[in-house]
């Protein structure tokens, strides 16, 4: 078997839309994982994560946000931003 051939490329009788290059959602994960490849020796300097580089830019728009703020803006799960953001905390960078 062939993956590089026609019929095999996509599985008999599939059509061109299904092929992962045509798919806006590969595009768009692709994307965001080179952005983070990009960004990580940046903020390696500054002993941030990609995710608390977020948290910190919607810090930094505005004080006094709360948890659930912060979490709405980042499009995240409360419960996941809790623990990111007590290493902000520890790590002197916040204030809650």
């Amino acid at each position: 078997m062939n993956a590089n051939e026609p019929s095999q490329k996509a599985g008999a009788g599939s059509c061109d839309a299904l092929l992962l290059d045509n798919q806006l959602c590969f595009a768009l994960y692709s994307t965001s994982l080179m952005m983070t490849k990009v960004y990580k020796p940046l903020l390696q300097a500054l002993n941030l994560t990609y995710p608390q580089y977020l948290a910190m830019l919607v810090l930094w728009e505005r004080d006094g946000l709360t948890v659930g703020e912060v979490s709405t803006r980042l499009l995240t799960d409360p419960g996941s931003l809790t623990p990111l953001l007590k290493r902000l905390e520890a790590e002197g960078l916040i204030r809650r």
